[in-house]
Order: C-alpha cells, then sequence, then structure tokens
C-alpha cells in the first residue's frame, strides 16, 4: 500500500511515521520546513520564549522567597537565539526519523486527478508520485482585520513577532485568543507596555467564561491593559508609533505603540492546493470531511487546521491517526474504527499562570438543557501551590446531575495544561466524580486541585 500525505506539520509528519511504522510506503511532500507552523513558527518557539519570561518572572520574585538573585534583566537576543537552538534541535530530529522511514520530498504539490500528485522540487525539476491514497495536511495561515493601515510597517503576526531582533517597547495586541494572550503575557515578562483590544465582550471567547474572568483579572493586575467590546476601526501612523483606533460603547479611543500584533486567529490555508479542481468540497472554513476525515474524493483525506474546526497540533495528529485507522480497516462507510474520542480535546493558554480546558462548558450545558453540578477548588488552599509560591487559580468541574459523569473541566493557575491532561483521560472513558473522588493522588501535588474540587 502506498500513502501520499501532504504538508508535514504534526498532523502530516506523525501520521507518515506512524503509516510507515505499520509496513506502508509513505511519500511525504513538505512546502516548507519540516515541522509546519507548530515547530517553526508557532507552538515551540511561543514556548522557548515563554520559558524565558517564567525565569524573569521568576527572578523578579526570588527575593520572597530568600534568594538574592541580583538586577534582573533581559538579553533578548540570547533567548531568541536559544529559541532558535530549540526549533533546529528539534526539525533536525524529525527530519532525521523521517529520512529513516519514509520518502521526503520537498517542494510544491499539485492535485493530478485520482491519486496522483506532482511535486515542483525545490531542488528543481519535478516529479510525479502516485499512490493508493492521498491524506491533505497544509495547515492555515494567519488571519487579518481587512481595516485601513493593517498593512502598515509595524504590523505583524505572530510569525514575524517570533522573528523580531529587538523588543518593542510597547505592543497594542489586536485580538484576545490564545495567541494573542499568550504573547502580551510573554512581553509583559520581558518587559514591554502591553495593550489588548478584543472585539468579545471576554476573552478566550470559546473558553469557560470563570476562567477567562479571573484569567482577565490576573493580567490586568501584573499591568496589562485589556479591554473588551472593542472594535477596531483603523491603524494610522504617527511620530509617536502606530495608532489604533477602536469603538467601544458608542466611543472611541485609541492606543499608540511601537508594533501592533495582529492576533486575530488563523484561517485554513485553502489557496495550498487547488481543491476545486480536484472535486474536493470546500466551505470558507476549510475542506469538508466526514468522520473518518476523508473528503468528498473518495481515497482522499483531509486532517488538521485546513479542515477547520479545533486548530490545534494534537488534534492534527489525533485527526491523522483516524484516517489512518479508517485506511487500515479497509475504509469502512460506517462503524468505529479506533476509540479516539474527537470531541473531547484539552487545550491551554500558556499565560502566567497558564489556563487550560477540556469538554464542556458550564455554558454550553445550560444551552443544551443538560441539569449539571459544578465542583470548584481554589490553588490558594493547595500546599504545594502555597510553596511555590503560586496560588492565583482555581479549578472547575463541571458534573451530569443524572450520574455523575465529568462533563468538563477547567483550570487556571500553576502547570494547568498538564493538570488537565488527567481531567482528559476521565471524561474520555466516561469515570465520574465519585470515581474521581476515589482515585488517591500523591501529596502534596499540584493535581490535588482535581481532588479537591471533587471533594466539594
Amino acid at each position: 500500500m502506498k500513502i501520499t500525505i501532504i504538508g508535514a506539520g504534526p498532523g502530516g509528519y506523525e501520521t507518515a511515521v506512524e503509516a510507515a511504522k505499520k509496513g506502508i510506503e509513505v511519500t511525504l511532500v513538505s512546502a516548507g520546513p519540516v515541522g509546519g507552523t507548530c515547530l517553526n513558527e508557532g507552538c515551540i518557539p511561543t514556548k522557548a520564549l515563554l520559558r524565558s519570561a517564567e525565569l524573569c518572572d521568576e527572578l523578579a520574585a526570588a527575593s520572597e522567597f530568600g534568594v538574592n538573585a541580583g538586577e534582573c534583566s533581559l538579553d533578548f537576543l540570547k533567548a531568541a537565539a536559544r529559541k532558535d537552538e530549540v526549533v533546529a534541535q528539534l526539525r533536525s530530529g524529525v527530519e532525521f526519523l523521517l529520512n529513516k522511514l519514509i520518502t521526503l520530498l520537498k517542494g510544491k504539490a499539485s492535485l493530478l486527478g485520482g491519486k496522483s500528485v506532482r511535486v515542483a522540487l525545490d531542488e528543481g525539476g519535478e516529479v510525479t508520485v502516485d499512490s493508493d491514497y492521498i491524506i491533505v495536511a497544509t495547515g492555515s495561515v494567519s488571519a487579518s482585520l481587512p481595516i485601513p493601515g493593517s498593512d502598515l510597517s509595524g504590523v505583524i503576526t505572530s510569525k514575524e513577532m517570533l522573528s523580531l531582533e529587538q523588543l518593542p517597547k510597547s505592543v497594542c495586541v489586536i485580538g484576545a485568543g490564545v495567541i494573542g494572550l499568550e504573547m502580551a503575557s510573554m512581553l509583559n515578562s520581558f518587559g514591554c507596555s502591553v495593550s489588548v483590544l478584543e472585539y468579545c465582550p471576554d476573552i478566550l471567547p470559546r473558553f469557560d467564561t470563570d476562567l477567562a474572568k479571573r484569567l482577565k483579572q490576573s493580567l490586568s493586575k501584573r499591568g496589562i491593559k485589556i479591554e473588551t467590546s472593542a472594535q477596531v476601526t483603523a491603524i494610522e501612523s504617527s511620530p509617536e508609533g502606530l495608532v489604533t483606533k477602536y469603538i467601544r460603547k458608542d466611543a472611541e479611543f485609541s492606543v499608540t505603540a511601537s508594533k501592533v500584533l495582529m492576533a486575530v486567529g488563523r484561517r485554513p490555508n485553502l489557496a495550498s492546493l487547488d481543491f476545486e479542481a480536484a472535486g474536493i468540497g470546500t466551505t470558507p472554513r476549510g475542506v469538508v470531511v466526514d468522520r473518518y476525515m476523508q473528503t468528498s474524493v473518495p481515497g482522499i483525506y483531509a486532517i488538521g487546521d485546513i479542515t477547520g474546526g479545533y486548530m490545534l497540533a494534537h488534534v492534527a495528529t489525533f485527526q491523522g491517526r483516524r484516517a489512518l485507522n479508517h485506511i487500515l480497516a479497509g475504509c469502512p462507510a460506517e462503524g468505529p474504527v479506533d476509540n479516539i474520542r474527537m470531541d473531547v480535546v484539552p487545550a491551554a493558554v500558556f499565560t502566567s499562570p497558564e489556563a487550560a480546558c477540556v469538554g464542556l462548558t458550564e455554558d454550553e450545558c445550560k444551552v443544551g438543557g443538560i441539569p449539571v453540578k459544578i465542583h470548584k477548588s481554589f490553588f490558594r488552599a493547595s500546599g504545594k501551590a502555597v510553596a511555590m509560591g503560586e496560588t492565583d487559580g482555581f479549578c472547575k468541574i463541571v458534573s451530569s446531575e443524572a450520574d455523575g459523569r465529568i462533563l468538563g473541566c477547567h483550570l487556571f493557575g500553576p502547570h494547568a495544561s498538564d493538570i488537565i491532561q488527567e481531567a482528559a483521560a476521565l471524561i474520555t472513558r466516561g469515570a465520574t466524580v465519585s470515581d474521581l473522588r476515589d482515585t488517591i493522588h500523591a501529596h502534596p501535588t499540584l493535581t490535588e486541585v482535581l481532588l479537591s474540587a471533587a471533594n466539594s
């Protein structure tokens, strides 16, 4: 069996590795650096810089722990160089693994019809690859507001922000989603003056309302200026910097900053291939797929950001597994091909403190007419959190009133991105609050916040 995968982000390359391990002949086509957006200009470089930001925060608070850390200062060039080293190391590791297992072609792919793909190679020339199945994983691109001034020099996306060689004195972030808030938190730790403008009534529109409000309070306390229900209308250049104009409660306001970060989300990279000519159905939200990730053309699958929905690296990876499982099962028209719960997706925001969630929110349950019970605990009651000096935060568990099944978990506090994994496992296996209550947790650990919530 032969499979061609177009796109070498996490969804593409991890599916390629998994398929190769099962004895499938795989050709992986990469139009850019292996690892895609996540490894090269998203998740990984951001987290490398956030680690530097975390150390800045820790050094600033060192005296509270009896530690004389001296003057805390950031060498941004060194932090940026370390970030590049982290990316290069991981990319090299991925390429080494791929070259051992599959055929890696670097170039631009085109769909020729059937299961044929033409690749215009970066090194020159072209090659045609025929296979039994095709998996498209061409990702997404940064979105931008169609407003006057959005094309001005100094208006940048997260990609350009991560490539800066000099730290700006001030930044106006448009958008208070995951990308915008992570960047705002990081820049604030680095000493930048940061303002955030969000169109929706709350930050993190898809997250739990209580969590969003607490995170907003925490970030505001750190000195980040956050305006919600703010409609950005234009960006103008001035001698003082870039002036971002916005309307809030029918009044006009403005923010002046050295840089403007456009963080209004991402959109599927529908220009990556000629989907219409190939007969593959699309909407403005992305490539249309069924529960098996198969497109309107049998034998051609699409995974990851190109399909819209949750634009997360781990979602792309598991969608790739679903597509591969469907192929290995003989492409059945119905019935399960694995036990993956595509409706249970943990998500994290690597601000300081972190936020994370999985499953349903309280508001979603109300809209769906699901009677629920709410269980809460607070990090200030956690011995480990108090010892760490990180007591800001809470845990909120949403459970079914009928049978006690855990439907959702929402965390705000230290290491929330790690703790949420336990909740994801519990929800995936249909566990109840009673099951959690009867599970022994090590003491003192931050994960006890889940146990405390179950006992509330």
